[in-house]
């Protein structure tokens, strides 16, 4: 198996709702079907389904916790890009968790968790290196 991940996919309550919140964030949606939204994150799809349509696909128990021990993130260039995208998400419908803030491992980082309470991470880290194209790198 190459080293790589194609697809996201979150499961949501109400498509529509969540993707329209997407959209707030200025995220674009590359298709029109109203039972999934697919947005393209460079070289990745994330996918947004409703949550009992992914579990029966998936043959799981439709429960959910409420924490998966799962977060997505967004690494920003600097800390007032941190700020930034915080404060649009949370202007965007998100529900903030922990306003960024300094961490031990010596970068800057806050968590939000979107409509349906999918954890998001904000955070800048100075090891990383982001190049204009939004890829992350280690460095």
């Amino acid at each position: 198996m190459e080293q790589r991940l194609s697809l996201v996919t979150l499961g949501v309550r109400d498509v529509a709702a969540a993707k329209a919140f997407y959209e707030r964030l200025g995220w674009k949606c590359g298709n029109d079907h109203p039972e999934v939204a697919f947005f393209q994150l460079g070289g990745t799809i994330f996918g947004l389904w409703n949550t009992d349509m992914l579990a029966d696909d998936a043959k799981l128990p439709r429960e959910r916790a409420a924490f998966s021990g799962v977060s997505l993130a967004y690494n920003g260039r600097d800390k007032e890009e941190v700020d930034g995208v915080f404060a649009q998400a949370v202007e965007a419908g998100a529900k903030a968790l922990k306003t960024p803030e300094e961490t031990f491992w010596g970068g800057y980082s806050g968590y939000f968790s979107d409509p349906d309470g999918h954890v998001w991470e904000v955070a800048w880290n100075p090891q990383w290196r982001i190049a204009a194209d939004g890829s992350v790198h280690l460095q």
